[in-house]
């Protein structure tokens, strides 16, 4: 009888998958569709995500267009970028809104660097969160002979290794990416 680590597994998916959405986020100097993934525009009386209401391209590097799809929006799309914490100025001509993405300073690609790894900590606490409940786990399963618990341990542990070095991977590649001018 083997301990089941499927939950695990799962749930320190879970923290990997929500690093990467989280690092898409940061702006980097290059035009990122996902760097507006956290904006919400007021559409007929409620907050709908803005990639809900319109269409985002990139036709140049440091460009980003927004299409919306019902031109009445355009001045919410307009004031919601003015007030989230991008630093972004939108520019409107009536039909679409082209955000330009200015060129990174040395100091604030560094303080973005930092960013990322503050956010790969906070995936890797939560990972041994979840290696903590798994050990409890198996701690508390009375009817687990010794052996297998043993055993089980020390697969919790090179699951929690494992996706520990994915995290580090992924903060390795953002912060590549950001210092890379």
């Amino acid at each position: 009888m083997a301990f089941d680590l499927t939950d695990a597994k799962t749930r320190m998916q879970g923290a990997q998958d929500a690093l990467v959405r989280e690092l898409g986020s940061i702006r980097t100097g290059r035009a990122n569709p996902h760097i507006l993934d956290r904006i919400e525009v007021e559409y007929y009386g409620a907050m709908t995500p803005l990639n809900q209401v319109a269409s985002i391209s990139v036709p140049e590097a440091r460009i980003l267009l927004i299409t919306p799809f019902d031109k009445s929006v355009l001045e919410e799309i307009v004031r919601a970028i003015n007030i989230s914490d991008l630093g972004l100025n939108p520019a409107s001509d009536g039909n679409i809104v082209r955000l330009a993405i200015p060129q990174m300073t040395e100091e604030g690609r560094k303080d973005l660097a930092k960013q990322v790894k503050a956010e790969a900590e906070k995936a890797k606490v939560a990972i041994r969160n979840v290696r903590r409940d798994a050990m409890d786990a198996v701690k508390k399963d009375k009817e687990l002979p010794e052996d297998d618990a043993r055993n089980a341990e020390n697969d919790v542990q090179k699951l929690t290794d494992e996706n520990i070095k994915g995290i580090d991977a992924i903060a390795a590649d953002k912060e590549k990416e950001l210092l890379t001018i």
